[in-house]
């Protein structure tokens, strides 16, 4: 696998997406929901990273914010060495069917007055590709690597299962023969039975088509069962980032550890749960220092003053957090 994962596919640099905040009757600016705040990583082609982290703390927004459907407030995100946040909308355009999202929601991603073949070809019609039949015949063809049936296509959203409409999804994230999938918890809506379903066919679809992933999801079960690596998000801010067996084997960030302590299969022996104190801070108005610190079971005197830098402390193993200065 190392030799498939040599080749930077995107690369993220400071990328920060600020909404501001206004009150009063001229608007004025008070303040900034800091939703992503100084992001730095890479996804190698064909490499899955998995980005974990409680809800409220941007992975969406981050997921979001690559192929622009949130424009970024600053840094850089290089696609094969362009920065796609210098991009006019003819580039930006053709971008886009390098880099596609699977939705978390199967049914508020589909328009329920189109023919899920429809919804499927839209991509294509969108960036003018084939005439009608080679389209439709590609439709046939990316519903039966899915899992459906091609005479299904004059079938309405709502004619399908949960399970089925997120195949409809991926069916149409693949249409464009994309290089990068942003899968934005791609199997919470769906019932457990059909979980597994999806996440082995969305692993057997990036196993045949040589896809990257940059998977998000709040069940460490299913990063485990899927990543090649690991990033942990927390208020805007990625705290550690590893080799999956490195990050699951040896966690560093306090952070990191309590959320694997949550899960009886990860706590190490002797190792009971690890109890976060409080509730997630607000972005608009985050602790100094390291924004964990109010939180952390072993917070230092320098962390409330001091925010610590993602710092590679073993080899591809980066954390911040002042323990390890």
């Amino acid at each position: 696998m190392k030799n498939e994962l040599n080749h930077k596919l995107i690369q993220i640099k400071n990328l920060k997406k600020y909404y501001p905040v206004t009150a009063g009757l001229f608007s004025r600016h008070i303040g900034d929901i800091k939703a992503v705040d100084g992001v730095t990583f890479d996804i190698s082609e064909r490499e899955i990273i998995g980005l974990v982290g409680e809800s409220g703390c941007g992975k969406s927004t981050l997921g979001k914010t690559i192929p622009r459907l949130e424009e970024p407030t600053s840094g850089e995100i290089l696609y094969r060495g362009t920065d796609i946040t210098k991009l006019d909308k003819k580039g930006l355009r053709e971008l886009r069917g390098e880099i596609q999202i699977i939705f978390q929601d199967p049914d508020a991603s589909l328009d329920p007055r189109m023919t899920v073949g429809d919804s499927i070809c839209e991509p294509l019609v969108i960036h003018n590709i084939d005439n009608e039949k080679k389209r439709m015949d590609r439709v046939a063809e990316l519903m039966e690597q899915v899992g459906l049936e091609a005479r299904q296509a004059d079938l309405y959203p709502h004619e399908f299962s949960g399970g089925q409409k997120q195949r409809i999804g991926i069916a149409r994230a693949l249409a464009l023969n994309p290089k990068l999938i942003i899968a934005d918890e791609p199997v919470s809506a769906l019932d457990v039975s059909i979980q597994a379903q999806i996440l082995n066919l969305m692993m057997d679809i990036q196993e045949k088509f040589g896809l990257a992933y940059l998977l998000i999801a709040h069940d460490l079960s299913v990063i485990r069962h899927m990543a090649h690596r690991v990033a942990i998000m927390y208020l805007g801010k990625i705290v550690e980032l590893a080799n999956k067996q490195e990050l699951f084997e040896n966690p560093l960030h306090p952070y990191t550890e309590a959320l694997l302590s949550a899960v009886p299969s990860f706590k190490s022996k002797g190792k009971g749960r690890i109890l976060l104190r409080g509730d997630v801070p607000s972005p608009l108005n985050p602790p100094s220092g390291c924004h964990f610190h109010p939180r952390c079971h072993r917070v230092l005197h320098i962390c409330s003053k001091e925010e610590p830098l993602l710092t590679e402390m073993a080899q591809d193993h980066f954390v911040a957090c002042h323990l390890y200065r």
